[in-house]
């Protein structure tokens, strides 16, 4: 399969070994997509290493700007203004919203649905006109800098983002409403493609991927980050661990995800949105390890610094890389037509995988 197959997500190429409909061996293959990032960051000064970032996974983009930031802000001891913490929590829980918006459209789209694709996208164009408000762009952002935010929201721009988390919950109601309650999405999803919560552990999946299999672990409540310590909300579980539940997990995490965003606009305090830095960035040597919870799961770098303006060496800690890496042991006993719900509900994004 793959992979140029309209089911694969990507440049995923799956090589299948079949008895009849039956799969008997499941070997990814990967590369198609190779770009050099952790190499190339290694050539860029820090701060043009950023724009880099936008680029690993293209649907959390937000994301990527913070890991990064965070690990350049640990080497230098810096402290971020408050306002740009609580902007930096706004925009990454509304690019997870719109990550789980087209996982939950193209998911359906791979089952046969096709209405909630429509849907799902033109709720998810809510966010990018949002998004190209604050930084000018819709898909790769550097709107968050080492030391805060590139950008203070302009007036009115927190009011429009309120107004959207009124519109989306009934929106999202109808959406989930034309899956689960289509008999054909049910029957091939429900039991499919399980994973135990020991299975999960050993393979270090992150995200959706482990919480669907009862394993409670977020790191924004785990390791809080920025304010997240400050925002009042649930982890979303399921017991399954089958495609279904992965998706019932994408689906209560937008719900936890608008709660937090309307705390953040409640509390979010006037002042500075970015540190005084100098011009040219040199960290004193030093090695760190930043790590935020991304719509796929842990996305981590690891970062030393030997004094210079250039990291020495940059490491990429991607969940959807490790969240594929199970497919060659959850794949064999299925149908070749389970594999096409299995692979969509891991939700990988090839240039995050490929890097």
């Amino acid at each position: 399969m793959g992979p140029q197959h309209p089911s694969t997500h990507g440049v995923l190429r799956v090589i299948l070994k079949l008895d009849g409909e039956w799969i008997v061996e499941a070997h990814p293959d990967i590369g198609y997509l190779h770009r050099s990032f952790e190499k190339m960051g290694e050539l860029r000064t820090y701060t043009n290493g950023l724009p880099l970032t936008d680029r690993w996974d293209y649907l959390c983009a937000m994301t990527n700007n913070l890991v990064y930031s965070m690990a350049v802000e640990q080497l230098l001891e810096v402290e971020v203004p408050e306002r740009a913490q609580y902007l930096r929590v706004i925009v990454c829980e509304l690019n997870r919203i719109a990550s789980h918006l087209v996982f939950i459209g193209t998911y359906g789209l791979d089952l046969g649905a096709q209405t909630p694709f429509l849907y799902c996208f033109r709720d998810r164009e809510r966010i990018l006109h949002i998004f190209e408000e604050i930084c000018g762009a819709r898909l790769t952002y550097s709107y968050i800098y080492p030391g805060g935010v590139s950008g203070d929201a302009l007036p009115g721009w927190l009011e429009k983002v309120d107004a959207f988390l009124d519109y989306l919950p009934p929106m999202m109601r109808e959406i989930d409403q034309l899956l689960t309650g289509n008999e054909i999405f049910i029957l091939r999803t429900r039991n499919i493609g399980l994973i135990s919560p020991e299975q999960a552990i050993d393979w270090s999946l992150s995200g959706p991927m482990l919480r669907a299999s009862n394993v409670n672990f977020d790191l924004r409540k785990e390791s809080p980050y920025q304010v997240y310590d400050r925002l009042d909300f649930s982890v979303a579980v399921a017991e399954q661990g089958d495609c279904l539940a992965r998706y019932h997990v994408r689906v209560a995490e937008i719900g936890e995800s608008i709660k937090m965003v309307k705390q953040c606009l409640a509390q979010i305090p006037d002042g500075p949105t970015r540190a005084k830095l100098p011009k040219t960035i040199k960290p004193p040597a030093g090695e760190v390890y930043a790590r935020v919870d991304t719509p796929r799961g842990e996305l981590g770098v690891y970062m030393i610094s030997d004094g210079t303006d250039k990291p020495y060496r940059q490491k990429i800690r991607g969940p959807a890389f490790v969240n594929l890496s199970i497919l060659s042991e959850l794949l064999p006993g299925w149908k070749i037509a389970d594999a096409v719900s299995i692979l969509g509900s891991i939700d990988v994004v090839m240039g995050e995988v490929d890097r």
